[in-house]
This record gives C-alpha cells, sequence and structure tokens, in this order.
C-alpha cells in the first residue's frame, strides 16, 4: 500500500505542469537543464537524453540519427520526471524556452526528412514545443520543427535508419503527388506525376502520413501501393530499402551510389565503392544529362531521366570533365 502511495505521489509530481499550464513547463526546462547554450538535451528516460545537436555531445552516446541531427545519450546524474511524449493529438501547445512560452500551433505538418514542421508564431531557438502537462510535442531547429512521431520513432528503434521505396513527393491542390522517382531503383514502379491513392490499404490524405509510413516501414519488406496514372488506377508492390539521403545530408539520389554534395553542389565525401569514378573531395558538379544545374533539387529532378547510364560534368581546378554513372 506505501509503495502504491509513493508511486501516486510520483505521478503527480509528475504531472504538475497540468496546474501550472507552460509557465510550469518552463521551470521544468529550467530544472532539467534541457537548454544548456545553443544545444537541447532533453530527458526522455531517467538516465537518457535526447540531444539536438550539430556536433558530437561529449557523454556517452547510445544513437545517432545523422539525418536530423539527433543522439540519444547516457545522463549519469539523471533527472527524475522526464519529458514523456504522448502520441495523441492535444488540445494546445506552446514553444517553450528560457523566456515566456509561446502558445500557437503547427501550420504545417512535417514531411520526411526534407521538410520540416512550421509554427504559427514566431519562436526561438533553442526551444522545445509541449502541451500544457509538459509532453514533448517537438523539438524546434534552425532549420524547422521535429514532430514526436520522428522522436518517437528515432528513440524506440533498434539503430537510426529509415525506409525508402524510390520516390519524393509533394503536396499539390490536396493530392499527394510523385514529384521525383529515383533512377537507380531497378525496375521502379513508380512515375513522375503519379498521384498516390493509398499504401497498405490506408488512404492517403496527406505527404505526411505517406512519408512516415516509408521511412518507419521495415527495410526489405514489401508496401502494396495504389497510384492515378493518367487517368487510370494502377496497383503494384513496392519495396522498401535502406534510405541514404536526407534531412541534413544531401539527397539527390546519388547517395547510394556513395557520393555526398554541399548546397553549391562540391563533393563533400565519397563513399570507397565510388573510388573508381576517379572523383575527389571538393569536385563540383556542373550538369546532369546535359542540363546545368545549381541545387540539389534540380540535380534530384535531372538525374531522374537515367535510362541506361546518367551522364555527369564536373569541374576542378577550372578543369571539366565527364563522369558516366551506371
Amino acid at each position: 500500500m506505501f509503495r502504491l502511495f509513493t508511486l501516486l505521489g510520483l505521478l503527480f509530481l509528475n504531472l504538475y505542469a497540468c496546474k501550472g499550464g507552460y509557465d510550469s513547463c518552463k521551470q521544468k526546462v529550467l530544472d532539467s537543464q534541457t537548454i544548456q547554450a545553443c544545444t537541447l538535451a532533453i530527458p526522455v528516460q531517467k538516465h537518457q537524453r535526447v540531444v539536438y545537436s550539430q556536433t558530437p555531445p561529449k557523454e556517452k552516446i547510445l544513437k545517432h540519427d545523422p539525418f536530423l541531427s539527433l543522439y540519444l545519450i547516457e545522463d549519469k546524474k539523471g533527472f527524475a520526471y522526464p519529458f514523456r511524449i504522448n502520441m495523441q493529438e492535444q488540445l494546445g501547445i506552446a514553444s517553450v524556452s528560457t523566456k515566456t512560452p509561446v502558445e500557437g500551433k503547427i501550420i504545417k505538418k512535417q514531411i520526411g526528412l526534407n521538410t520540416l514542421a512550421i509554427f504559427s508564431e514566431p519562436i526561438l531557438y533553442p526551444s522545445i514545443i509541449t502541451s500544457s502537462c509538459c509532453s514533448l510535442e517537438a523539438i524546434v531547429t534552425p532549420g524547422g520543427i521535429i514532430e514526436k512521431e520522428y522522436i518517437q520513432h528515432f528513440i524506440n528503434a533498434k539503430e537510426s535508419s529509415y525506409a525508402d521505396i524510390g520516390i519524393r513527393v509533394k503536396e499539390e491542390k490536396g493530392k499527394v503527388v510523385v514529384n521525383a522517382v529515383d533512377p537507380f531503383v531497378p525496375h521502379n514502379p513508380f512515375s513522375k506525376g503519379d498521384i498516390i491513392l493509398s499504401i497498405n490499404g490506408k488512404k492517403v490524405q496527406n505527404a505526411s502520413m505517406l512519408m512516415r509510413e516509408i521511412l518507419f516501414s521495415k527495410i526489405g519488406s514489401s508496401q502494396k501501393i495504389q497510384v492515378k496514372r493518367n487517368a487510370k488506377t494502377v496497383a503494384f508492390t513496392a519495396l522498401s530499402y535502406k534510405r541514404y539521403g536526407g534531412g541534413i545530408i544531401s539527397d539527390t539520389f546519388l547517395e547510394q551510389k556513395g557520393i555526398y554534395f554541399d548546397k553549391n553542389l562540391c563533393i563533400i565525401d565519397i563513399k570507397k565503392d565510388f573510388a573508381a569514378y576517379g572523383l575527389i573531395k571538393g569536385d563540383k558538379l556542373v550538369e546532369v544529362n546535359g542540363v546545368k544545374v545549381k541545387t540539389q533539387a534540380q540535380l534530384q529532378e535531372y538525374i531522374a531521366d537515367f535510362k541506361d547510364f546518367s551522364s555527369l560534368l564536373l569541374e576542378r581546378n577550372g578543369f571539366q570533365f565527364f563522369v558516366n554513372l551506371q
């Protein structure tokens, strides 16, 4: 009986924020030292924290998501009342920092790794988004908001990886449309312009839902897809494979070939398997398949025209040369 009362007492202590509202959540942020300089270190278990940081933390790293710059670290000191993630929809949320909480709502949902969510009000970084009972709803980053579904997936997954089925999508007039197709997937069943109707029997209502279903699927599993193509409904099966690009990592479809770019299309990393092409870090991409490209989005778009091979024009110290990818 004593143990039961003790547990209930701890529960009520952990829920103190429901009475105090967002000001109590602010106090919890301060007490837990969730904000440390320009780094977020959110206690999610008594001895574990989720860290958002552009550089690796000094503490013992248990897991790392290189796409979203998330780390799960060991917290030896611990915090008795960690932030819980409530997956139910909340009536109200606010951005909570060491300053005055800012109430608002998510006006644009996170679409996969490349398009983070947007808040209705101007908010500070670093901060977190919580309910009035201090459940963790999202992490505020300089590039946008990482929503709780991705935080929960990161915490629960055995390893930090995402799945891909060879497409990138956009929302257009209330429909989810394929705007890029991975040319390096053998017999990719998708076509640019396909309207995604359903995945695994679930109606696709928005791009946010579709990308979570894809990214969180098991690598190697089969996804049943239904699309509308040229006024006809087409059904097929797509295989999930490992995702290589997205988030803060370049996402041009060339990442699975082992080549990574910065925003100016200069090569910043090359995997050993790609060494045979003779490329080095610093080489700048100029054209793909005869079309000049200046952004990763353009590269992704035009490389999708790949048939038997894809032709890249690169520049090194004023000298231009071609590389053909098969």
